[in-house]
């Protein structure tokens, strides 16, 4: 990686970021903060993220046009990496899903007074946002089906419909929804994205959805939201009306970038601990657990499989700076499945690792394994992402599933 993707901005940051994170960020990793209400940790990384901006490194993931440092993609996946060897890192650094995605989409799509209004803030960390597409009624893995309706009425839109898996929606400011306004247009072509103050009427947070266990009380939510006769102006749509499968597509394919480096981050940071329990846990008197074959075994494979996954990742960046996300659909598919399993294998052998110690809250590794099982779910699940691809090269070899299939 160092010679094939490193660039002298990124040997700068990363020494600084990465001495941040460990002297900053993991010290707050306790079981009280991993696992309580967000409020317990909240001001305190408020506190972090001032540190962060006077240290020059606040708004890593912008151009320059924005304030930013103008990194690639490739760039700065490098550094989502980092971020991601703590679950707080990508917060206190302001580039936590959705709203490094929500970011992006408004500085390229929204109007100016949008920008002023709901971008600003969120670039300063002021406020949050949530993104609101998945549906109960309906398969997440096809986005073309939605139930939630925007109905032009003068000026406005009126919003109605059930989303669910809003992501961050608890505390957040506004959420951008995708939601029918086109009925009649051509599948791709039916849905646009508009901005929802939360605090509308008719916006009504009905849950935070559970994951294996944990309440969701926390900026990682995950939403059950209602939208009951919302009413917004026309003019808090994000791009052209129709548009809103394109700019999903616009926007997921960075972001499949930004979720396989924190993958990766993830994995590193399990490997450390695994290894670290290896070369010290004395299982008989003068015998460590690394010296046992089973243990070596996770070894080897897990940092085979973190480097090979990491030089796919980062080759695919690169092709996105240089090419665009379209030309390379079949690398995006390939690592959004590849990546995602091999983090869940790594956060597993940690765990076996550990022992009994490892499904416990002692450890950060249960809190990877509760909150990481989603990676081969959202944003494409593997299925999909996997049939897309062999559809892809079938079609190089003169077989059309998709159209054979009817």
């Amino acid at each position: 990686m160092e010679d094939l993707f490193a660039t002298d901005r990124i040997r700068d940051l990363m020494p600084r970021i990465r001495d941040f994170i460990e002297t900053e960020i993991i010290p707050l990793e306790t079981a009280e903060h991993l696992t309580g209400p967000f409020s317990t940790v909240a001001a305190i990384l408020d506190q972090k993220r001032e540190l962060v901006k006077k240290a020059g490194l606040w708004g890593l993931q912008h151009g320059t046009d924005e304030g930013g440092l103008g990194l690639t993609l490739c760039e700065f996946g490098q550094i989502s990496e980092v971020l991601a060897t703590s679950p707080f890192g990508h917060y206190t650094f302001n580039c936590q899903a959705p709203d490094i995605g929500n970011m992006e989409l408004m500085h390229k799509h929204a109007p100016d007074e949008l920008k002023k209004r709901f971008l600003e803030p969120l670039k300063a960390g002021h406020i949050r946002s949530c993104f609101s597409m998945t549906e109960p009624e309906f398969a997440g893995s096809n986005p073309t089906q939605l139930g939630t309706t925007a109905v032009l009425d003068g000026d406005e839109y009126v919003i109605n419909g059930h989303k669910w898996f809003t992501s961050s929606a608890d505390g957040a400011a506004f959420a951008i929804v995708m939601a029918v306004t086109n009925p009649g247009a051509a599948p791709h072509r039916r849905a646009s994205m508009i901005l929802v103050p939360t605090d509308t009427p008719g916006f009504r947070l009905v849950r935070n959805l559970s994951i294996m266990g944990d309440p969701g009380d926390h900026w990682g939510s995950h939403s059950e939201v209602v939208y009951e006769n919302v009413r917004v102006p026309v003019e808090n749509r994000i791009g052209g009306e129709g548009l809103g499968f394109v700019l999903a597509q616009e926007r997921l394919g960075p972001g499949r970038i930004h979720h396989c480096m924190r993958w990766i981050g993830i994995s590193e940071r399990c490997f450390d601990l695994m290894c670290r329990r290896a070369a010290t846990r004395e299982i008989e008197p003068g015998v460590r657990l690394g010296e046992k074959q089973f243990i070596q075994g996770f070894i080897a494979e897990s940092r085979a499989e973190i480097d090979a996954a990491r030089l796919m990742v980062l080759r695919t960046a690169h092709n996105i700076d240089r090419f665009g996300a379209a030309s390379v659909r079949n690398e995006i598919s390939a690592i959004k499945f590849f990546v995602a399993n091999i983090m869940l294998k790594v956060v597993d052998r940690a765990i076996q690792t550990f022992g009994a110690m490892g499904i416990t809250d002692d450890l950060l590794l249960a809190w990877y394994y509760r909150h990481e099982r989603g990676a081969r779910i959202y944003d494409g699940a593997d299925e999909v992402h996997k049939s897309a691809l062999a559809r892809s090269i079938l079609k190089d070899y003169g077989l059309d599933v998709k159209k054979k299939n009817g």
